[in-house]
């Protein structure tokens, strides 16, 4: 029988772990937060220089959006690379680290729900 590479029940529990809790709801929640100040200050608000309101992203992604972003350095890539690589490392990063948090979460509160169940002792 031909099982998938990824079980539903793994999918499952990644989803749960990165938008299931508090934590990461949080982070996911101060991410887009940023998000939006980044695209209104972009779109509609008038600056003679540089804005900065892009480092907040970087700010929230950090460390992995680095990581992503000197391999792209490494591999060839000029300066960061392309922008459509920037917003794939950003969101990549983004959901990695709330992939974490989530995992964390549940490292704390004691591991996975099934494992809480009681069983009975031998005898």
């Amino acid at each position: 029988m031909n099982r998938p590479a990824i079980s539903r029940r793994t999918t499952r529990t990644l989803v749960r772990l990165t938008f299931g809790n508090a934590a990461s709801l949080l982070y996911l929640g101060a991410v887009v937060a940023a998000a939006v100040l980044v695209a209104v200050d972009t779109l509609f608000v008038a600056h003679e220089d540089a804005s900065f309101a892009g480092v907040w992203l970087f700010l929230l992604a950090a460390p992995t959006v680095f990581v992503f972003l000197l391999g792209s350095s490494a591999a060839g890539a000029e300066s960061f690379g392309p922008a459509w690589f920037v917003y794939l490392a950003l969101t990549v990063s983004v959901l990695a680290q709330s992939l974490a948090l989530g995992w964390f979460v549940r490292l704390v509160r004691g591991g996975a729900r099934r494992d809480r169940t009681v069983r009975p002792r031998s005898a």
